[in-house]
């Protein structure tokens, strides 16, 4: 199973906590091979070339299946013509703010930033990472002005807010929890269409006024091009039947990660929503990669 991001991450996390089960309903090892680089793209690869026999999994977050070919030039493998299998969980992003910043929602946020137009800095993991598009989405709804600043990854970020250094950080949830409840920072709003059960006190995105701020990070399970559709069915039943169960769920959760396991069609159809709700972003924002 590659993970194409490093270890420690949500990504490796959840994977893991899966492979472990499914290693166990297989009886035979499930590795998980950490292939980073590129923004995903040098793991993607490696899968989408790997013999098409079951054996080899990608296990992926948003951007190598439904947004980095529209921020690179080129990408050295054909992200459609991966064979979905399931998603595994949906980790949605929250508004996190300095805990001095005078906004105490995103409505005031937004009155904030309106009356003080560039002066309000926002974080990113990085150029075309989720954070930085989701960010540039709520910018895009809002008609705010906001200075981008980037870091290499969430947790240098998460930090500079906490360190009051920049003013928000449109992120996954499960990065910034721990933050929140020590009363480091705060959350002003969620972009996903309901609460989520590990923070629920914090409004949604049709409760803070903008039903369409919908970005998560999510991860799912894709084959190779020409997997065979009975050995995509056994995984994504196998899988499925990893996610419900109690302690899987329990571990999912405490990484503030929704377990998913839907059928491999309606994966395919959630990752070309998400694509094209991507693609909508990155070209209004003319974000580009090199």
């Amino acid at each position: 199973m590659i993970v194409p991001f490093p270890g420690g991450g949500s990504n490796d996390t959840l994977c893991r906590i899966v492979g472990d089960k499914l290693a166990a309903a297989w009886n035979q090892p499930v590795i998980v091979d950490n292939r980073p680089g590129a923004g995903g793209n040098v793991g993607a690869e490696i899968a989408f070339h790997a013999e098409p026999d079951g054996h080899t999994l990608l296990c992926s977050p948003p951007g190598p299946l439904a947004i980095n070919h529209n921020l690179y030039k080129s990408i050295p493998y054909d992200w459609s013509k991966f064979e979905p299998v399931t998603v595994l969980a949906i980790v949605p992003n929250v508004i996190t703010a300095r805990l001095d910043l005078p906004a105490n929602s995103a409505q005031e946020l937004i009155a904030y930033a309106k009356t003080n137009p560039g002066k309000l800095t926002f974080a990113s993991q990085g150029n075309g990472s989720t954070s930085h598009l989701s960010a540039e989405m709520f910018i895009h709804m809002t008609g705010i002005d906001m200075v981008h600043v980037p870091y290499k990854g969430e947790g240098p970020a998460l930090i500079d807010i906490v360190a009051g250094r920049v003013d928000i950080f449109i992120g996954n949830i499960a990065a910034a929890l721990r933050f929140e409840k020590m009363h480091q920072v705060k959350f002003l709003g969620l972009a996903a269409r309901s609460r989520s059960p590990v923070a629920p006190d914090v409004p949604d995105a049709a409760e803070i006024g903008l039903p369409d701020l919908i970005a998560s990070a999510w991860f799912a399970i894709v084959a190779p091009p020409g997997t065979p559709a009975a050995i995509v069915q056994k995984v994504n039943a196998d899988t499925a039947a990893a996610l419900k169960l109690p302690d899987v769920r329990a571990k999912f959760l405490e990484q503030g990660a929704e377990p998913q396991g839907d059928s491999s069609a309606a994966t395919a159809a959630f990752i070309k929503d998400e694509e094209a709700r991507w693609r909508a972003v990155i070209k209004a924002a003319e974000v580009k990669l090199e």
